[in-house]
Order: structure tokens, then sequence, then C-alpha cells
């Protein structure tokens, strides 16, 4: 930040908005010994507010005519429970609740990202927090995190139904086939392998980054937004940048909140796909 008494330039800004309140300054790309402290409780926060959520809506299920908060949460049940039968072919009791938790939960985490930008880290300056970056899924960390959890069901339903040795069978044989032959079977069991470890870390890889880009992208926008107010003066240039600082907040607000609910479904809609695929052979 800028030294005491002086405002911040834009730079300052937004590195300051952007940095995590971790265990330790990172200094190399990959560093699994750091934590950052502010994912993991707006993360598991917002798991625990999900978690209360869907126990809420259980607990209060009547026969009779539902209320708004249990029409909308059976609304939800029956549009997680359409798309898991014509995506997962078997057992659906564990995969379809889990895909509303994932949905209702990444909603919260996204939903973060539309309090205003400056609130949760002046809350947190007033206990002598210095740094707070509260939105979980702006942190390449976290969303890898879930997609790795997304990864982990992938190998578990694959052996659960297809057998431990099955599942091995599948990773040396398909997609090229194999041979009796052991001078072709050993180049195609070979690439076969390759090519699905590489399927697995790509779904692995592609499902994090696709909604850490996203919300990245969305977070910074944000904090550019915010910009326009600082530095609004008692002139007409600032007038201007003032109509323009609401204008936009408005309308980027407004658009952002399609993009938190889209991004929920699509990580929703990919881990029944990814868990749907561990259930089927090549």
């Amino acid at each position: 930040m800028a030294a005491t008494g002086q405002a911040p330039t834009a730079t300052e800004y937004i590195v300051h908005h952007l940095t995590h309140l971790s265990t330790a300054k990172q200094k190399v790309i990959v560093d699994f010994s750091i934590v950052n402290v502010d994912t993991v409780i707006f993360s598991v926060l917002m798991l625990g507010i999900t978690l209360w959520i869907l126990h809420s809506a259980a607990r209060r299920a009547t026969s009779g005519v539902p209320g708004k908060f249990q029409a909308f949460v059976e609304m939800l049940v029956e549009l997680v429970e359409e798309q898991s039968k014509s995506i997962v072919h078997g057992d659906r009791t564990f995969i379809a609740p889990l895909a509303l938790t994932v949905f209702v939960w990444i909603v919260l985490m996204n939903a973060i990202d539309l309090i205003p930008v400056d609130l949760l880290p002046w809350i947190a300056g007033l206990f002598g927090v210095h740094y707070l970056r509260p939105l979980p899924t702006a942190d390449l960390n976290g969303t890898l995190g879930m997609s790795f959890g997304v990864f982990l069901l992938m190998i578990y339903y694959g052996i659960k139904v297809k057998g431990f040795g099955g599942f091995l069978h599948e990773l040396v044989a398909a997609p090229f086939g194999t041979s009796k032959n052991p001078l072709i079977a050993i180049p195609l069991g070979i690439a076969n392998l390759g090519l699905n470890i590489i399927e697995y870390l790509a779904k692995m890889v592609s499902l994090g980054m696709r909604l850490f880009g996203n919300m990245y992208a969305g977070e910074l926008l944000f904090f550019l937004i915010a910009l326009l107010g600082g530095f609004v003066a008692m002139n007409t240039t600032g007038v201007f940048m003032a109509i323009g600082h609401v204008i936009a907040g408005t309308a980027w607000l407004l658009f952002h909140i399609l993009i938190v609910l889209l991004q929920a479904f699509i990580f929703m809609m990919l881990t029944m796909v990814y868990i749907g695929q561990a259930h089927e052979g090549h």
C-alpha cells in the first residue's frame, strides 16, 4: 500500500485486494506449505451455510402446500434429479445429492463477489487484518481443490463400477484397443495409458481453471469499477466519473449475477458428466 496518509495508486489498490491472508508470503509458483487462510475460511463457511440450507429444507418439508422456501428447494432438487437421470446410468443415491450440494455451495461462494469489494477487507482491517481476499472461487488453489475432489470421485466410481482389475484393464486397453501379440500390445498399452492419464488430468485442470478464470475476471472488473469511484472529485470530470461508476457498477452487477449462477451450474453439470463417464466403458 501507499505510505501512511496517502491514497494508494490504482496498481497498489488492485495488488492489495488480490493479496491473500496466508500463512506466509509465496515466493515460488508452487508451494504446498502455504495456506490461503481466507480461502479456507470463506469456503468452509459457505459449505456450512449450504448444509444448513439443505438440512432446513429437508426438515421443513411437508406433504401439503409447500412454502416459498420449500418450493424453491424442490425446484432445485427436481432440476438436478432430471439432469442426473440423463447423465448417470447407475446408482444415483449419492451423486444427485452431491451435485445439488456442489451447485448451492458454488453459488454461495460466487455470490461473495456481489458484496462491495472494500466492505469485507475494511471490516477485517478493524481487527488488524491487513489483507483479505474473500472470494474462494477466484483462488486457483480453491477451484483446483474442488476439481481434485471430482477427480477422486471419477477414480472411485471407475473402480466401484468396473472393479479394480476392470478399471486397470480399461486404462491400458482403451481407446486404441489391445492385441494378443505382446510386440503390439505393449506399445498400445503405453499409448492408451498415456492418453487416459492426460484425459483425467485435463478434466481436473480444465474444471478448476474454468471456474477460476471466470470468477477472477469478474472480481478484477469489480476492482476496476471501484477505482472509478476513487477518482471522483468535485469538478465536472468527477461528476461524469461518478455517473460512469454507478452505471458500470450496476450493469456489471446484474450481468455478474448470471455468471455466478451459470458457473455453478456448469461445474455441477461437468461433475455429473465426469462421474457418469466413470460408470461407462470406452
